[in-house]
């Protein structure tokens, strides 16, 4: 049994080694024969390269004998070319040559023709000389005869000059001061004509141009004259909501003023409650989520706080409502959103009691107009207008004047550099450089001027009116002074004695110069000038 599973063993030991022999015999056949195909492949390439590296070879050579016959023939007509110029130099320098002796005899001809002139005019020089000797001799004596009679004069004048100073009892020192009082009296009078002349065809001119078209202009425009409050009214339904609106400890009144910052004032005023705040946005907001709050009833923190922050979105909302809708009246379609977002906060932004928003519409359409009688480029005026006191909108929250903060803006949104000059230059700040910057800065004051545009505290329509009274006293004599017409004119008495009918115009010109670069004002201040002489007496 076991010398049967050796022989067995054995057997497939041996049928494994003749396997393994005969699939390396095949391996290495097959070895030999892939090395073979490679060696043939290569053979096969580098005979390809080499016939290609041949045909290269021959192809640069034809070239190279291009290019050789080439470059012979370059060469060969290079030397052409050089010949010929050379040729043609030589032909230049001989020709200036020629030319260059022709004007030397030339010159020599006129030098020598020159020579026999001269010899001629020093022959009649010489004769001029000896004459010339004899009429010196002549001046000469002439000249001792006028000194003398030049020393008498001055004998004669000094003894008319002391005969004079006896005659009128006066020096010389004192006459020389009556002419030149005298003169300086002329020339003042004839100054003030002048001035008078040039103001009086100036001022008829100007006027009747500008007082038509600001006419035309002004009677296109039709604009409100409501002057906005620091204060809203809430209308209640009774007096018995107002303990509602303060709340148990006054919890529902504070905590609706800090999350609004309005002051809300409950008085004894009959169902109705004022909010009072100078920042009109919130004062907005507070307005509208009191009246929410009054029609819904419930009223305490929580609903309180959910209103406020729903209206500061709805008032945001509105906010480019407003700007959209304001563009869209003066033409500026194409205004960009952000621009149109920052016009619309202007709706909740007064001057002097006029809201912004409404007066930058009123100046784009103001100006509008000016620049349709002026033959200016129409919309561009309206929309320097429109845009010109955009600066306002975030002049409590960005630091800079509204004139400041509106040019940045305008250059931040590429708007045209004739609106950029037009907000920087609008208060004088810079100067205007185009005719629509001149017209909206009119087309501003015309808005703010008008009857019924602004309001102004009592406090500084005294000190205008004092202002212009001290001006105009301040000057040598002047009597009196009186601001009439709300501070649109100043009438000056002057004493008659001091100052003549000619110095009248001067000073009203004067005292005009102080008032403009002394005072703030809108519109015009009209400046007159009284001198009265009286006689008066007593029939007894």
């Amino acid at each position: 049994m076991d010398v049967s599973i050796v022989t067995i063993v054995l057997v497939v030991l041996l049928i494994v080694v003749v396997v393994a022999f005969i699939f390396y015999a095949q391996k290495i056949k097959n070895g030999k024969q892939d090395a073979e195909s490679l060696i043939t492949d290569a053979e096969n390439k580098a005979n390809e390269i080499t016939a290609n590296a041949k045909r290269d070879a021959e192809n640069l050579k034809r070239e190279a004998e291009l290019y050789k016959r080439d470059a012979e023939n370059f060469k060969k007509e290079a030397r052409y070319a050089l010949k010929e110029e050379e040729q043609k130099q030589r032909r230049d320098i001989e020709n200036e040559f020629k030319q260059e002796r022709k004007e030397l005899k030339e010159s020599e001809q006129r030098l020598t023709q020159r020579e026999e002139v001269l010899g001629r005019k020093d022959d009649t020089l010489s004769n001029k000389e000896r004459n010339l000797d004899s009429k010196e001799e002549s001046l000469a004596k002439k000249s001792d005869t006028l000194n003398k009679r030049e020393q008498e004069l001055v004998l004669i004048e000094e003894k008319k000059q002391q005969e004079l100073e006896r005659i009128s009892n006066l020096s010389m020192d004192e006459a020389k001061n009556i002419i030149i009082t005298e003169t300086r009296e002329g020339l003042t009078k004839e100054m003030a004509q002048m001035i008078r002349q040039s103001e009086e065809k100036a001022t008829a001119e100007a006027d009747k141009k500008a007082k038509r078209i600001i006419s035309l202009a002004i009677q296109r425009v039709s604009s409100d004259s409501v002057a906005e409050q620091t204060i809203s009214v809430v209308t209640l339904p009774d007096d018995s909501m107002k303990g509602r609106i303060i709340g148990r400890e006054g919890r529902n009144i504070r905590t609706f003023e800090a999350l609004t910052g309005i002051d809300v004032i409950i008085d004894d005023t009959p169902e109705a409650v004022v909010l009072s705040g100078f920042d009109p946005i919130r004062r907005e907001i507070a307005r509208m989520t009191l009246e929410q709050l009054v029609q819904d009833g419930r009223i305490h923190p929580a609903r309180i706080e959910e209103l406020v922050e729903k209206n500061r979105k709805a008032i945001d909302h509105k906010i480019r409502e407003y700007g959209e809708q304001a563009a869209f009246e003066v033409g500026a379609h194409n205004l960009h959103p952000d621009l149109m977002k920052i016009m619309g906060r202007l709706h909740f932004r007064t001057s002097y009691g006029q809201n912004v928003l409404d007066h930058s519409v009123e100046v784009a359409n103001i100006a509008g107009n000016l620049a349709a009688e002026m033959g200016e480029n129409i919309q561009l005026a309206k929309r320097a207008g429109f845009l010109h006191d955009i600066g306002k909108a975030l002049d409590h929250e960005v630091e800079g004047s509204h004139v400041e903060i509106g040019t940045e803006l305008a250059r931040k949104y590429k708007e045209n550099p004739i609106v950029i000059n037009t907000i920087a230059s609008h208060h004088n700040d810079t100067e205007p450089n185009s005719i629509i910057a001149v017209l909206v800065a009119a087309a501003d004051a015309l808005s703010a001027a008008r009857p019924g545009a602004r309001r102004e505290s009592i406090e500084n329509y005294i000190k205008r009116l004092k202002d212009l009274e001290n001006i105009s006293t301040s000057f040598d004599g002047v009597d009196n002074a009186f601001a009439l017409q709300a501070g649109r004119e100043v009438r000056v008495m002057v004493k008659p004695e001091k100052l003549s009918d000619d110095k009248m115009t001067i000073l009203a010109r004067d005292i005009k110069n102080r008032i403009e670069n002394e005072m703030d004002y809108p519109g015009n201040i009209k400046v007159t000038v009284i001198r009265e002489t009286r006689a008066v007496d007593y029939a007894k």
